[in-house]
């Protein structure tokens, strides 16, 4: 009777410190705050966030792609894309070209200013983390997927949407359409 008198009489702080959950959050914890540090990074020196940079990049190497292509080309949906692009463009470093022949169809080519920037901004953050796991052994990448799989079973996140793309704020709200990004 005491237990539920008193949950935590029987929870020790030290306890909990020397396991490997706590270990795990803070490697997660990590992860994130090195996230958000690249994206805070990517906006005040060059006032774009990293989904847009993302595009820029997309569009550097496949120039005058519709909407739709660039949307999957970049694992986001059409309507979160369409706004990024509408930012990007609004900052002069992409235009949209509407076809003469079919004025329907509208592609998406960057600008040389667009240009200037994809190649200025740093390298993203997934780029750099998948160099570095090329040069680990292949058991290793595979021991790290496998765990980092199961860290994600275990948090019951397993059916969240979620792109390759390391960037914070890309989820969309589907009640409101509000979008992070």
């Amino acid at each position: 009777m005491a237990y539920m008198e008193n949950p935590n009489e029987n929870f020790r702080e030290d306890m909990f410190f020397d396991t490997c959950g706590y270990r795990i959050l803070m490697a997660l914890r990590r992860i994130i705050r090195a996230v958000d540090i690249y994206s805070r990074k990517l906006n005040s020196e060059f006032k774009i966030t990293a989904p847009q940079l993302i595009c820029l990049y997309s569009l550097s190497r496949h120039d005058g792609v519709t909407l739709s292509e660039l949307a999957k080309e970049v694992t986001l949906g059409v309507s979160t894309a369409n706004g990024i692009v509408d930012r990007l463009e609004a900052k002069g470093l992409l235009s949209r070209i509407r076809s003469s022949e079919d004025k329907r169809r509208v592609t998406i080519s960057i600008t040389d200013e667009g240009r200037e920037v994809s190649k200025a901004a740093p390298a993203l953050l997934q780029d750099r983390l998948a160099n570095a796991l090329r040069q680990l052994p292949d058991l290793e990448q595979a021991a790290i997927a496998l765990s980092l799989e199961r860290v994600v079973e275990l948090m019951e996140a397993k059916e969240l949407d979620a792109s390759p793309n390391l960037m914070p704020g890309a989820m969309v709200n589907n009640n409101s359409k509000k979008e992070m990004i």
